[in-house]
């Protein structure tokens, strides 16, 4: 190995399409997750606060955003990953595993339906969208990674596959903490993954080391400070700022860290990315 095989490929960036949806009835009045404390006060004006700096950060990096609309009595509709995975222009919507979080599945549902770009395939099985499934289409000719073991079921895993023509790798989450894939694992370009090994199986482990030998690997504490719950678009990495030992191995990795605070809705049990779905017509 040579001194220039050390130095990190130029990562570039992909102007995405997000879509988001503000906090404006954040609060936390039930508990789905370890995350989640009923009893501390929630500053939902705060909230909205640090994701209208979240929305306004993925604009100034070259972004399409799109809007939901929020609804009273749906307080984690800021999370809006977890409402459909969008593949060429397929959306597979959700199914929520809670009763407290059904009804979001059907916004987001209206919302695929509105759009001529968008063919929706509703589910038939339990899945809670990019929280547990994401997308890398230059890996292994396009494929999907799909978590399982807290929300999503297996068999939503093939019912996805079909849905979308691409295969599903299935990774079983084991620590409670990282109840989604994506508090557990994250893409950073179109062929390439961070992940923290001890949120999966030991046999996910080996599977997710065979298809990614050149992850960025995070530790406990990266994965504790939501570290891996980032949005990437190849260059550019949005993160929260209590990730700033993360955001070093993102640099000695040839990726440009950008950091935002969204403490608030960390609170919820999510962050940066539970924040964003990302649009692929």
């Amino acid at each position: 190995m040579t001194e220039r095989d050390l130095i990190p490929t130029a990562r570039q960036s992909r102007p995405r399409t997000y879509l988001m949806c503000a906090p404006e009835h954040f609060v936390v009045e039930y508990a789905i997750n370890p995350w989640m404390d009923t009893t501390a006060p929630v500053d939902t004006a705060l909230a909205v606060k640090q994701w209208d700096a979240l929305r306004q950060t993925m604009v100034d990096l070259g972004h399409t955003v799109h809007l939901l609309t929020p609804q009273a009595g749906l307080p984690d509709m800021v999370f809006a990953a977890n409402g459909g995975f969008v593949v060429d222009g397929v959306a597979y919507g959700a199914k929520f595993r809670y009763p407290q979080r059904a009804d979001e599945a059907a916004a987001h549902r209206a919302f695929y339906e509105s759009r001529d770009e968008y063919a929706f395939v509703a589910p038939t099985q339990t899945n809670e969208g990019e929280g547990d499934f994401a997308y890398l289409p230059d890996a292994h000719g396009g494929i999907a990674l799909a978590g399982y073991g807290f929300r999503t079921e297996p068999a939503a895993h093939a019912e996805a596959a079909e849905a979308l023509g691409r295969p599903v790798i299935s990774l079983k989450l084991v620590d409670p903490r990282f109840y989604h894939l994506d508090v557990a694992l994250t893409v950073l370009d179109d062929e390439n993954i961070a992940y923290y090994p001890g949120a999966f199986s030991d046999a996910s482990q080996r599977v997710i080391a065979q298809l990614f030998p050149n992850a960025v690997v995070a530790d406990e504490a990266d994965a504790l400070a939501f570290a891996l719950n980032l949005v990437s678009d190849g260059r550019n990495v949005v993160i929260n700022t209590e990730s700033t030992a993360f955001a070093a191995k993102l640099t000695a990795a040839g990726y440009h860290p950008v950091l935002v605070d969204l403490a608030e809705l960390k609170r919820g049990g999510g962050s940066v990315k539970c924040c964003i779905a990302e649009l692929r017509p």
